[in-house]
């Protein structure tokens, strides 16, 4: 599997099944017709995508418009960045300020400031996509999950369920410094709250 084959699996998997449920059956099914090897592909794309949004910018961003974001939180939204598909990832893994240009970031911010609440799948995260491959790893190899994290480490990868940003870090709830990193964003919840 190939890195254009890992997105193509991811973007297939939103318009097959509808909710995160679903697109992560979805994907182990495919996973599990595929060799034990593909399964570590998929899984060293996802590790490597997730390092690309592992930031302290990133995760500003995410308590600029969300209001939220411990450690899991972020975690698992780094994971619904990867489930938003290729474009809009790679956009917004270059620029965090950009997830404000992102249709269903300005949806989750609309439905929040004006309802109605979020139901379950709204949440910008997507917990459930940290298993799929291990899960069709054991399928597949009928070895367990230690087994797994041992031929990805093989493979030069680190297993970690914590962020671990590697850009400067900084106080996310420091509003001044917020306005001045993320510009665009806070601008834009500005506008929303009429604050501007």
């Amino acid at each position: 599997m190939d890195t254009d084959e890992f997105w193509r699996l991811i973007e297939q998997s939103g318009h097959a099944a509808g909710g995160k449920r679903a697109r992560a059956a979805w994907l182990q099914e495919a996973l599990k017709t595929r060799s034990a090897e593909d399964i570590l592909d998929f899984e060293s794309y996802l590790l490597s995508a997730r390092r690309r949004v592992d930031t302290w910018l990133m995760w500003g961003a995410m308590r600029a418009l969300f209001g939220f974001g411990s450690g899991d939180d972020f975690w698992y939204f780094q994971m619904w960045l990867v489930g938003l598909g290729r474009e809009v990832f790679e956009q917004v893994a270059h620029d965090p300020d950009a997830l404000v240009d992102v249709r269903e970031v300005q949806r989750l911010v609309a439905m929040e400031h004006h309802g109605p609440p979020w139901k379950n799948d709204d949440w910008p995260t997507f917990e459930i996509l940290d298993y799929v491959a291990g899960e069709a790893w054991e399928h597949v190899t009928g070895d367990d999950r230690d087994g797994f994290y041992d031929a990805l480490r093989a493979r030069g990868h680190e297993i970690s369920a914590l962020p671990c940003p590697s850009d400067e870090d900084w106080e996310l709830d420091d509003e001044e410094e917020s306005a001045r990193r993320l510009p665009r964003i806070n601008r834009y919840m500005r506008e929303l709250y009429g604050c501007a």
